[in-house]
């Protein structure tokens, strides 16, 4: 008990005792302030036993004052903890005490109860009342057991009762030893007062002294500031007097220039007005020559009328000698129109074309005239005398090409000399053309740019003059060099051939010419596929007289990618002789190869031409003419045209009209001569020129492609370039055939179903022509056949017909009446001419149908031979004629198309004309008909939208008539024209102004005085209450601020009367009633408006001041899609692009007619995605998307105005005369209407980092650490901007470290905020940035987090248990993070710190005459650590746990094996300590109890080891002392015998036993009393070792 009671005010003491290491950490790292646990008492109770003044208590040196004041709070709080602990065991002590005199008290009970039961058994027995003596046998062992119980709880009370009152002594002892260092700590803290004290003594005498030289200093910039201050005085009146003297200086020139200046401006003036009579004059002129032009315009007019007159009447005259003849005066007349337009044409073509002889001709002496010029400048001898000029081989190629010398191809050197472009390819087609058609030797020339032009410019120039070579160059060497040059320029020939080549002489003849002739010619790979290989053999045989080599020299650079030689060189072939080459082609591109194939002979070189074509279309017409002879119309015939494809590449055709466009209509001329001259190759001119020249066109047919008419008439339309007018061409006459105008729209001649599709290779396909003749005589159509392949020409063939027709014909098939409308009368004349030499009766019929509307007058006629007749046509319209009319009125369109018949006796095909019209209404529609404005306060105007549509399909004029004074239409006064078919939306007003019942009409007349009425209803009302504004415009506001206006809401109804004042009723109601009126306002949901009061009371004669406040802010919803559009462009930019060749393909596929169909069919559904996404998001204020996106649309906001109308409803009555929660009877009517302006602006100060956010979270800061985050801030203002800060919280955890003053406009500055938590708190602080336009808070948050972490070792105290030494044995616990922030914990054991190196030097602690609180306490003798554990450092993370393994490893016997294990977080803040025991035995069994012999620590003397052999010899008998103490309180009672424990103990062992012990180990023990009689027993000890299963 005694050993109970001296351990347990230790325990408790140590677990309560903080580390004193961390105090120096703690000062070195002030912004970490964290309050840790006061200093060791171990230190304390350590110093006990010395002097509070001994300098072996501090060996560390001097100590600062902030260490003293920690050490001194530090033990002040241990003194209140022991006093407090004093006092629980004082209380617990007499609560014990009490127990125990209890339970005395009923010790006492149960033995007097005993006593009385024992005597009542005894008279039972005597009695013999067996019955009783067995219940009172039972009752007296229910009270013995009771007292065995009363009697082990009073030992137990006394065993805690023994214990408390130790503990009470120990603590009695520590606050002794506490007070002796508190009282050494408040000395040393009054020496550190006592040096601060003289340190600011020090630090004030500086400061005066700092003042005063600062004092000096001010003087002495007082003095330098009055010096400069008076030079400046004087420099400026030396300025002053100066500039006066430049003054009467500068006006002495002033007025000298101002005197020129008059006098210029008189002389301008002068000038201006003789310039101005002038003018007048020449106007005068004019006049006077305009009169007279119009005079002579007139007579020219009048002679041109007559000279028209005369020739209207020789062609009348004529015409009538025609009829007269019975031929067809019309065609006779298109005939002669049409020769007389050729004939003009055709003069002028001539004139045209000797204007351009002539300029040729002039161009060309010019030219000749310069060329001769430029030889006679040239001194070269080296220029060839017999050839010709440039200009004379132009000239030659004109002259040939104007005698017709078949096809001419331009000189040689206009094509392959360097200094000679080839002629536009326009030009070429515009010969070959000519040529093809007409074959005129005068009529073709070649223009001013066709002449062929120099690679240089200005080469040819009059002006131009050569490269001279200087004189003395050209002196140093004679021409063709020295005749040593001429030597070895031979000898090396002679070389070279003899090694090369050799001249070869047979019988006298030397062989000249190709040395090999191959077969075939050509080697022609055609149609070739690209991939695939194609092989031809080509044989060449010897053409020289004699034998002859052969060698393979390769192909050219352009084909070696393609073609590969194989020629094994066959030696010496004799003449005749043959040889096979295989030429192998593998092409890689679809492209036209040309080139050749180069071989190396004995007599020289040759080479075989080598061509690869692609797969081309081409294709022809069987025929170019088909003439379907005479027919009558109304008859059908058809023929057929065949398409051929001979090439071995198939495309997609199309049969058109020659006046048709189509998507594959293209030029294919123009691109062939677009990129004909892109190769300066003579072959491939001569080749195309070929092809055009093969077209052979007949003489009455039109070029199929005639660029130079187009260049020519480039001011006519396109329309009659693509109808084949014949324009004013060179070399295209025109045949005097009767044919129809080609700009007439043929619908005779038409093709058949298949008229597209697409041909084969090597195919044909059959296209019928059908022919049904409408209009009697002579038909031309021209069709052409475009293909999508644009290397293929148009196709062109022509069609011809004549129709023959009956005689009678009406000139206008079709009678268009326009538009007309019901119940209006419209006439027109309609004319029939007849070809017949006899009378004919004419019946002119209308359809049953429209017999009721329309009617031709007369009925029935005769018309005279070959004349004309005229019937009356008359179309009343009426509103059923929908439906009588039927089939031929169109209710959708309202159109009309009568059929009206003129059957011509004995015919029996009649002949029909149409009569079209639109038919419409004139009337107008107002939508409602009727509007009904309800109740309108007099100071209040309401609008009403009216619908005016027209119904018709004129336009027509309307206006609104005779309005009263409170109504007004709009736009234009309510007058104006509408158009066909038009809605407008006219806005009706009305402003009563008195309280009555209005019922009015509105009148409006059309153009043609048709009138449609608009009947209106409206109520005024005059409201009990009034506004002082009823309109308020507020100034332009900042987004995210607040601008307030103020207005009354009058009261003035105070009497009854309604001849004093407007008395307030509804309509014709009763007035209402005098006393307190309640008004509430009304304001929209979700607007940016806060009015203040929105409910309140106004007595009569009274009013009440409301104030209306405007804070704009960003919508939500546009909000939400800024973040939507941030979003999606974040997660395209991490997701893989696509292949963008791809695109381009996809894109080069679709065409644009496809896009517009898809675009016409699927309309976008951007809008209906983005909302279903806007609806999936789900953003809250403060996220940061939310926050990002707001701020980027502030910055980018332009400006916003909206208007807001606020009801305001008005009830008698007050409110606080309620009754409960009964509501005011509010009158609709008498609602007032507020408007307000608001027009809202950017901010002018926006934050720019973080993406525009104005909230910023710290987040988690643990409590003592320090968060800083910097904001950017700009002013995008026009304007310097002086910058203010609201104050924050002083002993809050934010503050502003870097504040600004001024902000110039465009500039952006950064704020630096720190968040400091000193405890664990959710911190939530606003920073408003003040600025005189308008203010940003800033919204500042945090979470102060305090580290919590768990153990899961119960108590700190992780006992090891016992281990055989040598032996080790593992432990685990557990460490859990219950905060929400990571921790950073490091593991250290006290028996490896550095402090401990101090401590080892002190005396041990067996020496000492106080017993000590070590925890740390024996060692290995290895100088290993006894104890170990892993991990040493680490993170936890939130909410996980971490596990740690001890290890104790002893290496000899000691039952005091002791450490401590502190966690330490975040390596300054102590956590837990873990105090390790264990105990060490040298064999498996072993005794322990009994009162302790040895001393805790060790002696520093190493104890000798032994062989395991000879240890049991060393070993000696260890006493146990066994001490019984016997306590008798009551000597009326038997006190109980005094016990003690031992025990006995087996450590198990990973050890394998050396041997198997079947006999169990017996140990004996000498055990001695000593008392008033000396006893001694021998103890056996017994331990059966039982292996586990």
């Amino acid at each position: 008990m005694e050993e109970d009671a001296n351990r347990f005010p230790k325990k408790e003491l140590l677990d309560n005792v903080p580390i004193v290491e961390d105090e120096r950490d703690e000062l070195e790292a002030p912004e970490f302030q964290v309050e840790f646990l006061p200093p060791a008492a171990e230190k304390g109770t350590d110093s006990g036993g010395r002097r509070p003044g001994n300098a072996d208590a501090d060996p560390s040196g001097k100590k600062t004052a902030a260490p003293a004041r920690f050490q001194t709070c530090g033990l002040r709080r241990t003194l209140g903890r022991l006093e407090t602990l004093q006092e629980e065991k004082e209380r617990l002590v007499q609560k014990t005490r009490g127990e125990l005199r209890a339970c005395r008290q009923r010790m006492e009970l149960i033995a007097k109860q005993q006593a009385s039961v024992a005597a009542e058994v005894a008279a039972g027995r005597e009695a013999n009342n067996t019955a009783s003596v067995g219940r009172l046998q039972a009752v007296s062992r229910r009270l013995c057991t009771e007292l065995d119980d009363e009697r082990a709880l009073q030992s137990q009370l006394r065993a805690a009762l023994l214990k408390s009152e130790s503990a009470m002594w120990h603590i009695a002892i520590q606050k002794g030893q506490l007070e002796d260092v508190r009282s050494s700590a408040q000395e040393e803290e009054a020496a550190a007062r006592k040096g601060l004290r003289v340190h600011a003594a020090e630090q004030l005498h500086r400061e005066e002294e700092a003042l005063k030289k600062a004092e000096r200093n001010r003087l002495l910039r007082v003095r330098k500031a009055m010096h400069l201050q008076k030079e400046h005085r004087l420099r400026h009146q030396k300025l002053v007097e100066d500039a006066k003297k430049n003054h009467k200086i500068a006006v002495k020139f002033l007025k000298a220039s101002l005197g020129r200046i008059r006098e210029q401006e008189r002389e301008k003036e002068m000038g201006s007005q003789e310039h101005m009579k002038r003018r007048m004059d020449a106007v005068l002129a004019l006049k006077n020559s305009i009169s007279a032009n119009r005079e002579t315009l007139r007579k020219f007019q009048a002679w041109g009328q007559a000279k028209a007159e005369l020739a209207e009447q020789k062609a009348r005259a004529q015409k009538e000698m025609i009829l007269a003849q019975g031929g067809d005066a019309f065609r006779h007349l298109f005939h002669q129109r049409q020769r007389q337009e050729l004939e003009a044409q055709n003069r002028a073509f001539e004139e045209q074309q000797k204007l351009r002889k002539q300029e040729i001709i002039g161009r060309i002496l010019k030219e000749e005239a310069a060329e001769e010029t430029r030889r006679k400048r040239q001194s070269s001898p080296t220029r060839a005398t017999g050839r010709l000029t440039l200009r004379d081989e132009t000239w030659g190629y004109v002259a040939d090409v104007c005698e017709d010398r078949g096809t001419v191809a331009l000189p040689r050197n206009l094509l392959d000399s360097g200094a000679v472009s080839p002629p536009r390819a326009s030009q070429l087609l515009e010969a070959i053309s000519y040529e093809c058609v007409q074959g005129d030797s005068g009529n073709i020339t070649w223009e001013h740019d066709t002449l062929a032009e120099p690679e240089i410019p200005g080469l040819w120039k009059e002006d131009y003059k050569p490269n001279q070579v200087p004189k003395e160059e050209v002196d140093r060497k004679p021409v063709g060099g020295t005749k040593m040059d001429k030597d070895i320029l031979a000898r090396t020939m002679e070389q070279l051939r003899s090694r090369v080549t050799h001249r070869q002489v047979a019988s006298g003849h030397e062989f000249k010419g190709r040395p090999f002739n191959s077969k075939p010619k050509l080697i022609h790979f055609k149609d070739f596929d690209v991939g695939k290989v194609y092989k031809k053999k080509i044989t060449l045989i010897n053409a020289t007289y004699t034998i002859n080599h052969c060698k393979l020299v390769g192909v050219e650079e352009h084909l070696r990618d393609f073609v590969h030689v194989d020629f094994d060189p066959p030696g010496p072939m004799s003449a005749g002789m043959s040889c096979e080459v295989l030429v192998t082609f593998k092409p890689m591109i679809n492209k036209d190869l040309e080139g050749s194939v180069s071989f190396l002979a004995q007599t020289g070189g040759f080479s075989v031409p080598l061509k690869c074509s692609t797969k081309k279309c081409m294709l022809s017409l069987d025929k170019e003419l088909i003439d379907f002879g005479s027919y009558v119309v109304g008859e059908t015939a058809s023929r057929v045209v065949t398409l051929t494809n001979i090439g071995g590449l198939g495309t997609k055709f199309k049969f058109l009209r020659a006046s048709e466009s189509c998507e594959m209509d293209i030029s294919q001329s123009v691109a062939k001569t677009s990129s004909l001259f892109t190769y300066e190759d003579k072959g491939i001119y001569d080749k195309i020129t070929t092809s055009f020249s093969g077209q052979k066109i007949e003489g009455n047919e039109s070029p199929p492609i005639d660029m130079t008419s187009q260049k020519e008439s480039g001011k006519l339309d396109g329309k009659k370039q693509e109808e084949g007018r014949p324009a004013e061409s060179e070399g295209v006459t025109m045949s005097t055939v009767m044919t129809v105008p080609p700009n007439e729209e043929q619908t005779e001649i038409s093709l058949g179903e298949v008229a597209e599709g697409e041909i084969g290779p090597f195919g044909s396909i059959k296209v019928p022509v059908i022919f049904t003749p409408i209009i009697p005589g002579a038909v031309y159509t021209k069709f052409k056949v475009v293909f999508k392949n644009q290397q293929c020409p148009t196709l062109y063939f022509r069609v011809t017909g004549v129709a023959i027709d009956v005689p009678v014909w009406v000139p206008k098939p079709s009678v268009d009446l326009k538009i007309c409308t019901y119940d209006r009368l419209y006439q027109d004349s309609i004319l029939v001419h007849t070809r017949s030499k006899a009378a004919l009766r004419l019946k002119f019929e209308v359809c049953k149908e429209l017999r009721g509307h329309m009617e031709l007058l007369p009925e029935t006629g005769y018309i005279q031979a070959q004349s004309s007749y005229t019937v009356q046509l008359k179309f009343l319209p009426r509103h059923s004629l929908p439906e009588d009319a039927g089939k031929y009125f169109d209710k959708e369109s309202r159109v009309l198309e009568a059929p009206m018949t003129i059957r011509v006796a004995d015919q029996i095909k009649p002949v029909g004309f149409t009569v079209h019209a639109v038919v419409t209404t004139s009337d107008l529609e107002l939508s409602p008909s009727a509007v009904d404005f309800g109740h309108c306060t007099v100071y209040e105007a309401v609008r009403t939208q009216v619908s005016l549509c027209n119904l018709s399909l004129l336009p027509q004029g309307f206006g609104f008539v005779g309005l009263p004074k409170f109504v007004d239409v709009q736009p234009s006064d309510g007058f104006g024209t509408i158009l066909p078919l038009e809605t407008l939306q006219l806005d009706v007003i009305f402003q009563p102004t008195k309280a009555k019942e209005y019922n009015f009409e509105l009148v409006c007349k059309s153009e043609i005085n048709r009138c449609f009425k608009l009947s209106c209803r409206a109520v005024g009302v005059r409201p009990p209450l009034g506004l002082s504004h009823y309109q308020v415009k507020f100034a332009a506001t900042s987004l995210y601020h607040t601008s307030v206006a103020t207005l009354y809401v009058i009261n003035s109804h105070v009497s009854m009367s309604s001849v004093t004042h407007s008395a307030p009723r509804v309509g014709s109601e009763d007035v209402s009633p005098v006393g307190p009126t309640t008004f509430e306002f009304l304001p929209p949901p979700d607007s940016p408006i806060t009015i203040s009061p929105l409910v309140g009371t106004v007595l009569p004669g009274k009013r009440c001041l409301v104030q209306v406040a405007f804070r704009p802010v960003l919508p939500t919803k546009l909000i939400l899609q800024e973040a939507l559009q941030t979003l999606t462009k974040e997660a395209e930019v991490k997701s893989p692009c696509r292949d963008t060749v791809t695109q381009k393909k996809d894109l080069r596929r679709q065409s644009f007619s496809t896009l517009r169909l898809q675009g016409r069919d699927h309309p976008p559904r951007a809008s209906t995605t983005q909302a279903a996404k806007l609806q999936k998001l789900d953003l809250k204020p403060s996220s940061d998307e939310y926050q990002a996106a707001q701020a980027t649309l502030a910055r980018s906001f332009q400006g916003r105005f909206d208007k807001f109308v606020v009801p305001c409803v008005v009830a008698s009555g007050d409110t606080e005369d309620r009754k409960g929660t009964e509501p005011l009877s509010f009158s609709p009517h008498n609602t007032l209407y507020l408007e307000l302006w608001c027009p809202a602006v950017a901010p002018s100060l926006v934050v720019t980092s973080d993406r525009g956010k104005t909230i910023f979270n710290f987040g988690d800061i643990a409590v003592g650490h320090c968060g800083i985050k910097k904001v950017s801030i700009q002013n995008i203002s026009p304007e310097d901007l002086t910058v203010e800060f609201s104050v924050l919280n002083p002993s809050g955890p934010f503050i502003l470290l870097t504040p600004i003053s001024k902000l110039p406009a465009g500039e952006t500055q950064v704020l630096t905020l720190s968040f400091s938590p000193r405890e664990s708190i959710l911190a939530r602080e606003t920073l408003d940035i003040i600025t005189k336009r308008d203010t940003l808070s800033l919204t500042l948050m945090g979470t102060g987090v305090a580290s919590m972490i768990t153990c899961s070792i119960e108590g700190d105290v992780l006992d090891m248990g016992y281990v055989i030494a040598g032996e080790s044995v593992s432990s685990s616990f557990k460490l859990q993070n219950s905060s929400a922030l990571p921790i950073r914990f490091s593991m250290q054991l006290d028996s490896l710190s550095s402090s401990r190196r101090g401590k080892s030097q002190q005396r041990p602690q067996f020496l000492l005459p106080a017993q000590r609180t070590e925890v740390v306490g024996t060692q290995n003798h290895s100088g290993q650590s006894v104890f170990s554990v892993i991990p040493v450092e680490g993170v936890i993370d939130p909410g996980k746990t971490q596990d740690f393994t001890v290890t104790f490893s002893p290496d000899h016997e000691s039952r005091y094996f002791s450490d401590r294990l502190q966690v330490v977080l975040f390596g300054k803040k102590l956590s837990h300590q873990i105090l390790l025991k264990g105990a060490a035995r040298e064999h498996m069994m072993f005794v322990e109890g009994g009162d302790p012999l040895d001393v805790p620590v060790e002696s520093l003397t190493v104890i000798p080891t032994y062989d395991p052999e000879h240890r049991e010899e060393a070993e000696e008998l260890k006493p146990i002392l066994v001490t019984l103490d016997y306590v008798q309180l009551d000597t009326d009672m038997p006190a109980p015998p005094a016990t003690r424990e031992l025990q006995v103990g087996c450590i198990r062992t990973t050890q394998l036993s050396p041997k198997k012990l079947d006999h169990p180990l017996v140990v004996s023990a000498l055990l001695q009393l000593k008392g008033d009689v000396k006893e001694t027993y021998k103890v056996f000890f017994v331990a059966q070792v039982v292996s586990g299963p």
